[in-house]
């Protein structure tokens, strides 16, 4: 009806951005009058008219700047960006209008209305965030019931960990594949032995007291350090050309991707322990990484057998031209390229194990959420849940983020494609 009766023309450019622009800063004044100073213009309407006045008149507003190729860059960007459509303009307003509406009460409960300062919960006098209570429990919720005085053994572990991904930036290329062995195999052990203690004079910590942000960081790392080779094995048997190879990875992948993962860690830590001989005893948590890594690893296989298919067939029958076999046709020409193409598939499964790893509460280990949900718990803190379960979120939030950027950036790093 709008188009029938006004059609905003560039020979009238100036009357219509006046009058849409102005229709467009009544309905933003609207929204910020009756958010800031609870005041509502257009009160005197019905109920339903008035809530969706501002959103009417911006509607309208920006219909009448939608100019194509109106010569004005400013214009013309945020008809393209925002106002392309009727439907667009609307999603905007909505967008920016509840972002006025509900941001300000966000902030005020974060950081204005919060209380930073003080050692217990009568400290927290304010109607926002009660901080404190993060700040009293901060050292559990990083290390759970690790010892105190043991705590450097974490830290220790953990500065190992990223100096060798680190060094992997910097070493030379002929350097890293030993880098890479060793990584896989021999700091996982190196690492659980430092952590755990028991030897070389090291004070013995059972599991059980392990916790916390470092225990999330402990089962993440892990199992993304071993559930890759395991996933590119199994993707490589799926696609072998001998039977009892192909059907195997097919049973394994298959059977591991049909049961949650919440299944499979019930059955590590409460079955499994009975198929054991007796007098044989596997820790806890080693049973954990197994099963997140197996879990992990058939979801894996998957991801890395979609970036093989994808792979034109004449790459296998160049790298068999030059005298390659199997494994270095896979590992020098196949694999490099399928393992480009599926970095973002490759990110979403990290980034899914690291989410995962609070599931492990149901075989009683409590990494950070459930330091979290033991905090809540506390006759002196209760009533502090929303800011352990904010504190965790936004913790979980920066670690998948930092992932997911840096897979953006190895993707465009290695990509071949010309601009």
């Amino acid at each position: 009806m709008i188009n029938i009766l006004i059609k905003p023309t560039k020979e009238n450019l100036k009357n219509f951005v006046t009058i849409g622009g102005f229709l467009v800063f009544i309905s933003f004044i609207d929204v910020l009058a009756n958010t800031f100073l609870n005041l509502n213009f257009t009160g005197f309407l019905p109920s339903k008219l008035s809530f969706f006045a501002p959103l009417i008149i911006g509607t309208i507003g920006l219909y009448l700047i939608r100019i194509e190729y109106s010569g004005n860059k400013l214009l013309d960007k945020i008809n393209t960006n925002f106002n392309s459509n009727n439907f667009n303009a609307i999603l905007s307003l909505i967008v920016i209008f509840a972002l006025i509406k509900y941001i300000p009460p966000v902030l005020n409960w974060f950081f204005f209305d919060a209380n930073f300062a003080g050692n217990t919960k009568e400290d927290c006098t304010g109607s926002g965030a009660c901080w404190v209570f993060v700040k009293v429990w901060f050292n559990r919720f990083v290390y759970g019931m690790y010892p105190d005085t043991e705590q450097w053994r974490i830290n220790s572990a953990f500065i190992m960990l990223f100096g060798l991904v680190g060094a992997s930036f910097f070493v030379p290329t002929k350097l890293k594949k030993y880098l890479l062995i060793f990584l896989i195999f021999v700091y996982p052990v190196i690492g659980l032995k430092l952590i755990s203690g028991g030897e070389f004079g090291l004070k013995y910590v059972e599991t059980g007291a392990w916790g916390g942000l470092s225990l999330t960081f402990i089962v993440s790392a892990f199992a993304l350090i071993l559930c890759f080779p395991v996933g590119m094995f199994l993707a490589l048997g799926r696609r072998s050309s001998l039977p009892a190879i192909r059907y195997t990875s097919i049973g394994f992948i298959e059977l591991w991707r049909g049961v949650p993962l919440i299944t499979v860690l019930f059955m590590s830590a409460v079955m499994f322990p009975m198929f054991l001989p007796d007098g044989t005893y596997v820790d806890k948590l080693i049973r954990v990484l197994i099963a997140i890594t197996l879990f992990e690893a058939a979801y894996m296989a998957e991801v890395i057998r979609g970036g093989l298919q994808a792979l034109p067939k004449g790459q296998y029958e160049a790298a068999k031209s030059l005298g390659m076999g199997y494994w270095r046709m896979h590992f020098l020409i196949i694999l490099p390229q399928a393992l480009k193409l599926v970095i973002p598939g490759i990110a979403n499964t990290f980034l899914a194990l690291v989410k995962d790893t609070p599931l492990i509460f149901v075989v009683g280990l409590l990494e950070l959420a459930g330091m979290v949900n033991l905090a809540k718990t506390n006759p002196k803190w209760l009533g502090m849940a929303m800011e352990g379960y904010v504190f965790a979120g936004l913790v979980f939030w920066v670690i998948c983020y930092a992932m997911s950027r840096y897979s953006q950036n190895l993707e465009k790093k290695l990509s071949t494609e010309r601009n």
